[in-house]
């Protein structure tokens, strides 16, 4: 059966830094990126053991099924969230991703306070995620709970802030807002492009 594993970072821990120093990359990835990957794998292990027992209980599939997700939308929403970032990132995209968030959200000015919105406002913890829908063939923004909850079926995921306070705290303290500006300088529009041309290209 096959495993999930905890994808090497495209940089140096340091690379980021000012933006997001050394330190809080390798926690973060490290530990709590490794967390979500032995979290999924942990839970896919229980569920195969509960169907080989004959004991999917409704309360214990309710409760194994929700961890999976928190723990798999965890490996992969921070999977995205190191390609979209970068050490030469910042700027603003070009092309048919430009055109699109021209079309979707009137100019890129307006697209980036409403993802800046969505990002420094989610309650608790969770992510603001610029999205592909494909039923409507737009662009949209999300905010999404933890890892998971609140996010449209079938939207994919292409650019995605943490807000989670182990990606920001420990630097900027509860001041998210000056986090998710530093975000915006690490941007790397050509991972986000890419993701926006294979998604809206079916």
């Amino acid at each position: 059966m096959g495993v999930y594993s905890l994808p090497d970072l495209p940089y140096d821990y340091g690379a980021l830094a000012p933006a997001i120093t050394g330190e809080i990359l390798e926690l973060h990835h490290a530990r709590h990126h490794a967390a979500y990957v032995k979290g999924a794998n942990d839970t896919l292990e229980q569920l195969a053991e509960a169907r080989e027992k004959d004991a999917l209980t409704p309360a214990g599939v309710v409760g194994l099924e929700k961890t999976f997700a928190f723990h798999l939308s965890g490996h992969v929403l921070h999977s995205i969230f190191w390609q979209n970032l970068s050490p030469d990132g910042g700027g603003r995209p070009g092309g048919a991703l430009a055109d699109a968030i021209d079309e979707h959200f009137g100019s890129f000015e307006a697209f980036r306070r409403q993802l800046t919105a969505a990002t420094t406002s989610v309650q608790g913890s969770g992510w603001g995620v610029l999205a592909w829908e494909p039923l409507g063939r737009r662009l949209i923004v999300e905010q999404v709970y933890d890892h998971h909850g609140n996010a449209g079926q079938g939207s994919t995921p292409l650019l995605v802030f943490d807000a989670w306070e182990h990606a920001y705290y420990l630097q900027y303290k509860n001041v998210r807002p000056d986090y998710v500006t530093r975000l915006w300088e690490l941007v790397d529009w050509a991972d986000v492009a890419a993701r926006f041309a294979r998604a809206a290209g079916g």
